[in-house]
């Protein structure tokens, strides 16, 4: 065995990782086997999920592949440039699923406070709608207007507009329906 401290293991992945960095597939699976299972063990500490954990492990390998002409030997062991990949990888995940909760918090507690419809717009519509129907009833004749009034506004019937205007019912008839026809052409209601 080499030495105690396990310095000959760091050597010869280092000489792996560059074998890796020219596309060496044997020296892949060298350097796979000697840290996958700590590459696995601190994304699964940090997530406290053993699926993600395994999808963070495996994108980690895919990038220790990719990216193998970045390690710098004067900065460190092959292992633990490899663990510090992992360990930023598990959490950019933990920070993702966190943001991602807090925008659905955040867009659930947006969706409760809006009102069930657009208030202003309703309101604006209303004020158009009762300006357009004030317009409208200013074309009628003085008796048109009174029986619409009386009838649509009161909440009177035909016989209690005609006691009301002092007129036979069938006059009263008569106004109601000339004058809503005369309304639903000016509103451009269609029948």
């Amino acid at each position: 065995m080499d030495d105690v401290t396990g310095t000959g293991e760091s050597e010869r992945l280092s000489v792996q990782l560059g074998r890796v960095a020219e596309g060496d597939e044997a020296a892949f699976v060298s350097v796979y086997e000697a840290v996958s299972g700590s590459v696995l063990g601190v994304a699964h500490a940090v997530l406290r999920d053993r699926a993600q954990a395994e999808e963070v492990a495996q994108e980690v390998l895919v990038e220790v592949w990719r990216t193998a002409g970045r390690y710098r030997a004067d900065r460190g062991t092959v292992r633990a440039w490899v663990l510090m990949i992992a360990h930023r990888r598990a959490v950019d995940r933990v920070r993702s699923a966190q943001a991602a909760r807090d925008r659905e918090l955040r867009a659930a507690r947006l969706e409760a406070a809006l009102p069930e419809f657009d208030e202003v717009s309703e309101a604006a519509m209303d004020r158009e709608d009762r300006e357009r129907v004030r317009h409208c009833l200013g074309s009628l004749t003085e008796i048109q207007r009174q029986s619409v009034a009386l009838a649509y506004y009161r909440g009177l019937t035909c016989s209690e507009v005609a006691q009301t205007l002092s007129v036979p019912l069938g006059t009263v008839k008569t106004r109601l329906r000339d004058g809503l026809l005369r309304l639903r052409t000016c509103l451009g209601v269609s029948a």
